[in-house]
């Protein structure tokens, strides 16, 4: 009875002959990999063959394949604000009436009467029209935007002007050489001031920008540049916006480093090179070796048969000064220089501060156009209205032609040096272009982080693909992690110097940064800038200085009483310096101070053995060693280590010190003494050394050389 109750309930009636057949006769087949295969499935609803890919495409030839439609609204379309009934049937590819045909259900009121260009305002009716289509949604721009926002809206420099509207303008003379050759000091005798005197360090280290008017009535535009090696920037600026360089050589000194760079730096802005050789009043000067080893350099002079005029003067008894003046003279003549007076200002930035009286301010040299009071100015990140404009005395004036340098007031944001100074129509259109070149900036910033990211990506991916190759070795499906787990924010304990910089001028910032990028020992001790910029110090320097433990670098400028009370109650270190390489020596003195200290071997003293005595302490015998102190002393605290021959026997210290029969702390010299080792089980030889030594700190110094 029970038996066939069971057949009823249960599904063995699903069960064929000949799968029972194949369930007696199958067998287990045993591969290498030690897995057993099965024939036949061992469903409990249904046990039935499981066919093979061969199998499956046998019963599939001569039958149509049912392919089946993707599901209906299944495409996503984009849609944006204020529709019209046109702009949604080009998106969803439809005939207009059908959108008509939508928008009866879509719109509940029906008071609108539609037509192919009426603009739907209500997002929502414009979802439902979308919906009804059978399509899915996402809110996109609209495309008139797009092409809008790829247009360039920067502001660029006007066509040349022609030739029947320039005017003479007067020359625009760079001075250039090696640090303390006479530049600064040249152009005191030709202006009649004593800007030398005014110099900290004795050497110039802005670029200064005036007019000087000669004798015989013209004006020149002199750029004096500094010399010193730290102010390559400065120097190759003034070279890209001179006419003429005049390089300055001292006669006692010759050719030297800067003089070699300033040559290259000439060429490259491709401009006329005039030659003065000053300090010609110094005793025992040669300067048939300066003109030899000028034309050593391409530069030969009149004297040897070239080209290039060479004028000997002394700008501290002011001799031959005339001579100079008159050889430039003649070279702005030759080169006929002109330029357009009217039109939109054109010019370079020379060189930007902020004055804590005047604010903001910027030296430009106009190099086409007039700049007047009112003028709406761009350069690089920054745009004015001008204000203000003064001279180099600090005098007022009301336009500058071609070639003026000027101090314009009314920036909004500060450019930096060697920025080029356009003219727009409008305050709308100086934000306009600000707003271009913001976006372009995010775009190259975004640009570099992908890279970066891509590169971050690849490595990722190539750890993940050799994990997974070795899981799969190993045939399992996870591995465990490597060590214990990492922490999710890591302590860096590495030696680090934060520095914030703060200068007077942009030009002086820029060659300290330049300094402090050339810096490559950061597996020592790193160097991280945390923020620099132009003016004194202010409140939110302090803030930032706190935050990242850092150092602040003033350069020729001053830090209010008040921020400076604070800092001290804050122990924020505030350095001022007027002097560029007491700075980066300031900087090296910190870095020295980071340096990690390292153990370093003292040498105190040295012993020989003379012979090895048993000496009894309770109950067992100890071995002890005479020796005799034959340099130095021996010190009971110290380390110890023993020779034999030039092996090393044994390192450690001592258990016991013994003069005669008193316990001491010192040995000097030529005496005798007993030592015990804290070593029971080592034995002494005679003519063992024993040498005595203790472990000091010892610090290093940086060998950064930032290259002066």
């Amino acid at each position: 009875m029970y038996r066939t109750i069971l057949f009823k309930r249960l599904p063995f009636g699903l069960i064929k002959n000949e799968n029972l057949a194949q369930i007696k006769n199958s067998r287990r087949i045993l591969f290498k990999d030690q897995h057993w295969i099965r024939q036949v499935s061992i469903s409990a609803v249904c046990n039935k063959k499981r066919k093979t890919a061969e199998e499956k495409a046998v019963e599939n030839l001569g039958r149509r394949v049912i392919r089946y439609s993707p599901k209906a609204g299944s495409e996503v379309v984009g849609i944006w604000r204020n529709m019209t009934v046109q702009d949604i049937a080009d998106v969803v590819k439809k005939d207009v009436d059908q959108v008509f045909k939508a928008l009866e259900f879509a719109d509940k009121n029906q008071e609108t009467f539609y037509t192919e260009k009426t603009i739907i305002h209500d997002p929502q009716i414009v979802r439902e029209v979308i919906k009804i289509l059978g399509f899915r949604f996402k809110i996109v721009p609209r495309p008139d935007d797009v092409e809008e926002e790829e247009k360039n809206k920067d502001a660029v420099p006007a066509p040349p002007s022609p030739p029947s509207d320039l005017r003479p303008r007067p020359p625009v003379v760079c001075v250039m050489g090696h640090v303390d050759h006479g530049k600064t000091t040249l152009l005191d005798a030709l202006r009649d001031t004593a800007v030398v005197d005014q110099e900290f360090g004795g050497i110039t280290q802005h670029i200064g920008a005036f007019e000087v008017k000669l004798k015989t009535g013209e004006t020149v535009t002199f750029l004096d540049t500094p010399g010193h090696a730290a102010f390559t920037a400065m120097r190759a600026r003034g070279a890209c916006a001179t006419d003429v360089v005049v390089l300055v050589v001292a006669a006692d000194d010759g050719v030297m480093e800067q003089t070699v760079e300033s040559i290259r730096m000439a060429r490259e802005a491709n401009v006329p090179i005039l030659v003065a050789i000053n300090k010609i009043d110094k005793p025992g000067v040669n300067i048939e070796r300066t003109l030899r080893a000028l034309a050593q350099h391409g530069v030969v002079c009149e004297a040897l048969g070239g080209e290039v005029q060479a004028v000997q003067v002394s700008a501290l008894r002011k001799m031959h000064l005339d001579t100079l003046v008159e050889a430039l003279t003649l070279q702005a003549h030759l080169m006929d220089l002109k330029a357009d007076p009217g039109g939109y200002v054109e010019g370079v930035v020379i060189e930007a501060q902020v004055d804590p009286r005047l604010g903001k301010q910027a030296t430009v040299l106009v190099q086409r156009g007039t700049l007047r009071r009112g003028c709406v100015l761009v350069a690089g990140t920054g745009w004015a209205k001008v204000r203000m404009l003064q001279s180099a005395e600090g005098r007022a004036v009301q336009e500058a032609p071609p070639s003026s340098p000027v101090s314009v007031l009314g920036w909004r944001e500060l450019p930096a040096a060697g920025d080029t100074v356009l003219e727009v129509s409008s305050e709308k259109r100086a934000n306009e272009v600000m707003k271009w070149r913001h976006n372009q900036r995010m775009k190259e910033k975004q640009m570099e982080d992908l890279e970066v990211i891509a590169a971050k990506e690849a490595e990722h991916r190539a750890q993940y693909k050799e994990a997974l190759a070795r899981k799969r070795a190993m045939g399992r499906m996870r591995l465990r992690p490597d060590g214990p787990r990492q922490k999710q924010f890591q302590q860096d304990d590495h030696p680090t110097l934060s520095v914030l910089v703060k200068g007077d001028v942009d030009g002086s910032v820029e060659a300290i940064l330049d300094i402090l990028e050339t810096y490559d020992e950061h597996q020592r001790v790193r160097l991280d800038l945390v923020h620099y910029g132009v003016g004194q110090v202010i409140p939110n320097d302090l803030e930032i200085a706190q935050a990242f433990d850092a150092v602040i670098y003033a350069f020729n400028v001053v830090c209010p009483p008040a921020l400076a009370v604070e800092a001290k109650k804050k122990d924020i270190p505030i350095k001022l310096h007027n002097v560029i390489y007491r700075l980066v020596d300031d900087v090296k003195e910190e870095i020295n101070v980071r340096i990690p200290k390292r153990q370093e071997e003292e040498l105190i003293g040295e012993a020989n053995v003379l012979q090895q005595f048993m000496v009894s302490e309770g109950k067992r015998k100890v071995p002890v060693a005479g020796c005799r102190c034959v340099r130095g002393s021996l010190s009971r605290a110290a380390l110890y280590r023993v020779l034999r021959g030039s092996e090393v026997v044994f390192e450690g210290k001592l258990a016991s010190m013994k003069h005669l029969k008193e316990e001491v702390n010192t040995i000097k010299r030529d005496m005798e003494c007993g030592l015990r080792f804290d070593d029971p089980t080592f034995e002494m030889k005679p003519g063992d050394t024993v040498v005595c030594y203790q472990m000091i700190d010892a610090t290093d110094q940086t060998t950064w050389d930032p290259g002066f």
